[in-house]
């Protein structure tokens, strides 16, 4: 079958789009943060999904669970870093830390939550092994960058 020159041109183009694709992939695949990997807590489903399309695209191995539960269970995986909502339906973010920190060594957590917290509590919570505290709505450049900064 021979193709007319527009369907050429399209074929060479999409071909090109290809690789560039999978060089893209590839590239992120030996991103320094590709070893990295990361369990969201967070019941709300738009707001997990969101959060590990950001990071995904920067690099990190992100997953989601929406409970407490499934958090406890998911942690024996292996994550280098928690991020955990405060509030959830079955279980808070800060009991989930308490019980996390007791089995896990080696592993960084991150708060993100609606609720602000003031200089002096955030101060007790890196005291007792939270690496940051980030308050939604956030940029998702900010979000990254403070990821990266407690994975160091």
């Amino acid at each position: 079958m021979k193709l007319s020159k527009s369907e050429k041109g399209f074929e060479k183009q999409s071909f090109s789009n290809h690789l560039e694709e999978q060089n893209s992939y590839k590239s992120s695949e030996n991103s320094p943060n590709s070893q990295k990997k990361i369990l969201y807590v967070e019941d709300h489903v738009d707001t997990a999904e969101a959060v590990k399309v950001m990071l995904t695209d920067a690099g990190f191995k992100t997953e989601t669970v929406s409970s407490g539960k499934e958090a406890l269970r998911k942690a024996k995986e292996g994550f280098d870093l928690f991020l955990l909502d405060i509030m959830l339906p079955d279980m808070s973010g800060w009991d989930i830390f308490k019980t996390l920190k007791k089995n896990i060594k080696n592993t960084k957590y991150i708060f993100l939550s609606i609720i602000p917290v003031s200089t002096e509590r955030l101060k007790e919570f890196k005291k007792v092994g939270i690496s940051d505290y980030i308050t939604k709505p956030f940029v998702k450049t900010d979000l990254i960058a403070r990821v990266k900064k407690a994975l160091k």
